[in-house]
């Protein structure tokens, strides 16, 4: 999916994002709200993934050792 470089970048972008939508008042536009969401779904998606990838590499390691 994305790698950490990209993944630190979007998080610096949801968060800025969030904190100029909310001074300039225009946080609750639903347009706003869509974009920001979907950048922060799609960080916490590839940690999963990232996660869920790391213990199956694990396991396989583990039953070749065996």
């Amino acid at each position: 999916m994305i790698n950490d470089r990209q993944a630190l970048i979007l998080s610096g972008l949801t968060g800025v994002g969030i904190f100029v939508f909310g001074i300039i008042g225009i946080l609750d536009n639903f347009i706003v709200m869509t974009i920001l969401t979907v950048m922060f779904l799609s960080i916490i998606i590839n940690l999963f993934y990232l996660y869920h990838k790391q213990q199956i590499k694990k396991t396989t390691n583990n039953k070749n050792r065996s």
